[in-house]
């Protein structure tokens, strides 16, 4: 799965994934997603996101940790 929406520059952030070039982490939007925050809250806060942005950002985390890593995680 390709992620367009998700930049990673060396020079930006020291290279964290990033919302579409934009000095926003994708960890810092899991974050807020985690802490119950709902999408439009988000976007309240971070006017340059997008709603697709929120679900790209969890689609990438979900693969950065893939089947094998998810489970161990849930499973201990």
């Amino acid at each position: 799965m390709s992620f367009p929406r998700i930049t990673t520059r060396s020079d930006q952030l020291g290279g964290a994934p990033c919302i579409r070039g934009l000095r926003i982490p994708v960890s810092v939007v899991l974050d807020m997603v985690a802490s119950g925050l709902a999408s439009d809250q988000i976007l309240d806060l971070y006017p340059d996101l997008e709603k697709e942005d929120i679900t790209e950002a969890l689609h990438f985390a979900a693969e950065a940790l893939g089947p094998a890593k998810t489970a161990r995680a849930v499973n201990g």
